[in-house]
């Protein structure tokens, strides 16, 4: 049975609050790429995620997994997905390797691989001398690794992170950027909300840019410069394309 082509598909995807938050979002996200998901403060980015990752329930729309309906399948689809917020959710009390090892067990993983996972993951992300003291302690840079490796510890084919860079040193946002590297190589796909566009412009293999809840525009870096029709940096590429899409707003509802 050949694999599915993409591992994210999203058709006619709305979410309203008080206003519309998502609107009749499309978007394809191609098995084994690294994904960057750009937009301003309030564009929709962590809302569609969170109903990807089965956070949230949408108000329409059909989300596809590796072919698993959501709606249909929920725990089958998120059982090969892994989120990873912006805020390190760990249990202060637990170790590193206890909290893996709690995570594991949610997903019944075998305990003897889930222990051998597990201390594999702590090394690779330069967790190992730590294994054993509590979090409470811990720097925000060090809980995200282990909120990173709890996300990880299932073996996931599809990660979401929502700004995991935010507020880590240089070398520990290194360290996360060559685990999502060899994740991607070893044909893990990976879709990355960040408002460090240097980060998205390095990594990334395509980019969407979404404003108000739809997508505004989605391609390569060449292919986003081509449609700005000038040469320059992924954020002037970014601000000119949600200025664009903001006049287009105003004059439609002016006319």
């Amino acid at each position: 049975m050949s694999q599915p082509q993409y591992a994210l598909e999203i058709d006619g995807l709305e979410k309203r609050f008080d206003r519309p938050v998502v609107a009749d979002m499309a978007l394809r996200v191609r098995a084994g790429e690294f994904y960057a998901l750009l937009g301003p403060n309030g564009a929709g980015k962590t809302t569609i995620l969170r109903m990807v990752a089965g956070l949230l329930k949408p108000d329409a729309g059909r989300i596809a997994i590796y072919g698993i309906d959501t709606a249909t399948d929920p725990i089958g689809a998120k059982s090969i997905v892994a989120w990873v917020s912006d805020e390190p959710m760990v249990y202060d009390r637990l170790t590193p390797l206890e909290y893996l090892e709690f995570v594991a067990g949610l997903w019944r993983v075998d305990p003897g691989l889930a222990e051998a996972r597990s201390h594999e993951l702590l090394d690779w992300l330069g967790l190992g001398p730590h294994a054993n003291q509590r979090c409470g302690g811990f720097s925000k840079g060090m809980l995200q690794k282990v909120a990173l490796a709890g996300a990880l510890v299932h073996d996931p084919r599809l990660i979401i992170l929502d700004e995991p860079l935010t507020g880590l040193d240089a070398g520990s946002a290194r360290q996360v950027k060559d685990v999502l590297k060899e994740k991607v190589a070893s044909g893990v796909t990976v879709i990355m909300t960040t408002h460090i566009l240097e980060v998205a412009e390095r990594m990334a293999e395509r980019i969407g840019v979404i404003n108000h809840g739809h997508l505004v525009a989605e391609g390569t870096l060449a292919e986003l410069r081509a449609q700005v029709g000038h040469e320059s940096t992924l954020e002037e590429i970014f601000l000119d394309l949600v200025a664009q899409e903001e006049a287009e707003r105003a004059s439609a509802a002016a006319a």
